[in-house]
């Protein structure tokens, strides 16, 4: 059974999530502020964490950044807040995911279940990957998509594969031009819609696939089988 850690300081959230996720089959544990939680994270050792951006001792930001300090657990951010700037910090801190209060059931759910079905992190890189419509080998330089070889460039194999370690993800434009480019790319965020499109052209070949969709003024999250999108809700 997968255990999840739900930290946020409003007692009947805490009660309506943990109600929610218990009746849909998961393991609940509880905190009621960051510091709490992060003693319960380091304590219980989820397979995934829920947290609210504003508590006392510890702020969603500050626990999210301590949890990615010890660990890649997926991590979803509450806020009642809904500025991209917020989403950007949440994000930018190690968050997986954000959604804004309030928010449906049925779609935090469906986003638990996108992280979870994330490969555990470990020390050794996957080098093959077979997800949704692709196979991607990074010692061999080669992507498959759909079964027909696509040719790409270094920079677009590069973002193909940090997309597909990271399916339904939001990632953010720094983090992407930090990942591709390096610090120096930061600045440079034409860099990242030249090589955005012209990844699309190729994997998606006009033929009515979406794997890359856009979060406006965020990032981007790839989505590996289309086809899936709609039965996860997101």
């Amino acid at each position: 059974m997968r255990k999840i850690l739900v930290v946020d300081d409003e007692r009947q959230i805490t009660r309506m999530l943990r109600a929610s996720l218990q009746g849909s089959g998961y393991e609940v544990v509880t905190a009621n502020n960051g510091l709490e939680g992060l003693n319960r994270f380091e304590a219980d050792q989820p397979d995934l964490v829920i947290s609210d951006l504003a508590m006392p001792e510890l702020n969603g930001l500050e626990l999210t950044r301590a949890i990615r300090n010890l660990s890649q657990t997926p991590i979803i951010v509450l806020s009642v807040r809904d500025s991209d700037a917020m989403k950007i910090s949440a994000l930018d801190e190690g968050a997986d995911d954000y959604l804004t209060k309030p928010f449906s059931m049925p779609e935090l759910l469906a986003r638990v279940r996108a992280q979870l079905r994330r490969l555990p992190a470990s020390e050794v890189v996957e080098t093959y990957l077979e997800i949704g419509d692709f196979v991607i080998d990074s010692d061999a330089h080669t992507a498959i998509v759909r079964g027909q070889a696509v040719h790409l460039t270094p920079k677009e194999f590069d973002l193909l594969l940090l997309f597909a370690r990271s399916p339904g993800r939001v990632l953010t434009h720094k983090i992407l031009l930090r990942s591709i480019w390096g610090t120096a790319g930061e600045d440079q965020p034409e860099y990242l819609r030249v090589l955005i499109a012209s990844l699309r052209k190729k994997i998606e070949r006009g033929e009515g696939q979406k794997y890359i969709q856009s979060e406006p003024w965020v990032g981007y999250r790839f989505h590996p089988d289309p086809n899936a999108i709609e039965t996860d809700g997101l």
